[in-house]
């Protein structure tokens, strides 16, 4: 395994040095015709740039009005990067996290008033009784250091494994801010169950108190902060300001990997009903749908492993403009989804073998960035000629 991944770090390595050198400023030709080195895509051809070589488990990425980029490492790292490239700085005053399998340092990103407010989020795991937690915290930046670090919310009960965390951090519009939890994976019923956090979407004020129109508010013995349930372990969330919609995708068992429309009190059907089988290859359910039980948007068979997300919105790539990009961990690909409003057009994979792409963001400047394990890369994609 060890020369396994070091072989695949030398390939990436060597990939970089080739893309670097024949890169111009940011990447981009002078006279706007496409780079000989450039990726032809159905309906793009985009210039992959290589900016950075050496993460080693990247989860979440996020800009702050001044231009820097801060990447989190799942061991509880958060890198500086401006003008795309690493500052050599990384944050202090980090809360301590627990690095164990799926859990740690799993996402950060700004309040939508981070310029009057200035609170940056993280989702990470912590230690707690006899397992571990995911908590929401919010903490204040000045120049490098972290400070003024509070819990917000603390999913419970604690569990042992750190299988299925999620998680991913979002706003909306209404500054309302939603986040993932994964059902544990020891025991999918969790999911189910409005009594824990598990397997949820859930959706809080920007202090961590519940908003009083959340669905199961009057639930006797539900968890307040709740919006959906039936979620296996969503590591990818983002939000369409446009039209007020939110989207997740979620892992699947040994296929069923899914894209859904994310809506208020919705049960998405995790694990009464799946496009999957368990990885022993006997059948976790039959059923596949169910009435009161949301079908997936579109679906993945076999398995991509489904992480993090972005939506297009930028005009430097008209012809996606409108698309989900998904990061696939176990594809070693981006997948881009094409949508006719929330109905399911087709899909093209983007850039495979690349790594295992763990998250794919656009930045506030409309690039689209993306991180990748094993390979250890974070790639910029440069639109040629279009």
């Amino acid at each position: 395994m060890k020369n396994l991944k070091n072989l695949s770090f030398i390939l990436a390595g060597s990939l970089a040095i080739c893309l670097a050198s024949c890169s111009g400023k940011e990447g981009q030709n002078t006279d706007n015709t496409p780079s000989p080195f450039a990726t032809v895509t159905e309906k793009m051809t985009v210039k992959v740039d290589t900016l950075y070589t050496q993460f080693e488990s990247p989860w979440g990425m996020t800009w702050l009005p001044d231009g820097r980029m801060l990447v989190v490492e799942r061991k509880g790292e958060i890198l500086v990067f401006k003008d795309d490239k690493f500052t050599g700085e990384k944050l202090t005053g980090v809360p301590e996290v627990h690095e164990i399998n799926q859990a740690g340092l799993l996402d950060i990103t700004i309040h939508p008033n981070y310029a009057s407010n200035g609170w940056i989020y993280l989702a990470y795991a912590r230690p707690e009784g006899e397992g571990d937690v995911l908590v929401i915290s919010r903490a204040k930046l000045d120049g490098t250091n972290l400070h003024s670090l509070e819990e917000i919310f603390v999913c419970g009960p604690e569990w042992k494994g750190g299988r299925h965390f999620g998680s991913r951090i979002v706003f909306d519009n209404a500054g309302y801010l939603f986040f993932s939890n994964g059902d544990k994976g020891s025991r999918p019923t969790n999911a189910q169950e409005l009594d824990n956090d598990h397997g949820k979407i859930h959706r809080i004020k920007d202090d961590g108190s519940i908003p009083e129109d959340n669905p199961f508010v009057n639930t006797p013995g539900a968890n307040p902060s709740i919006w959906t349930y039936g979620n296996r372990n969503p590591q990818g969330m983002i939000y369409d300001k446009t039209n007020d919609r939110l989207w997740a995708v979620e892992h699947g068992p040994k296929g069923g990997d899914e894209l859904n429309l994310i809506e208020k009190g919705k049960n998405y059907g995790w694990p009464v009903i799946s496009y999957g089988i368990n990885y022993d290859g006997t059948i976790l359910t039959e059923l596949t749908e169910k009435e009161g039980m949301e079908q997936p948007v579109t679906y993945w068979v076999p398995s991509i492993a489904t992480c993090g997300m972005t939506l297009v919105t930028s005009d430097k790539y008209p012809a996606w403009k409108g698309n989900i990009l998904v990061a696939g961990l176990a594809g070693q690909q981006i997948a881009r989804v094409e949508l006719d409003g929330t109905k399911y057009v087709g899909e093209e994979t983007l850039l495979k073998d690349i790594g295992r792409v763990r998250q794919v963001s656009q930045s506030p400047d409309g690039y689209i960035y993306a991180i990748t394990e094993a390979t250890g890369l974070m790639i910029k994609l440069i639109p040629q000629g279009n």
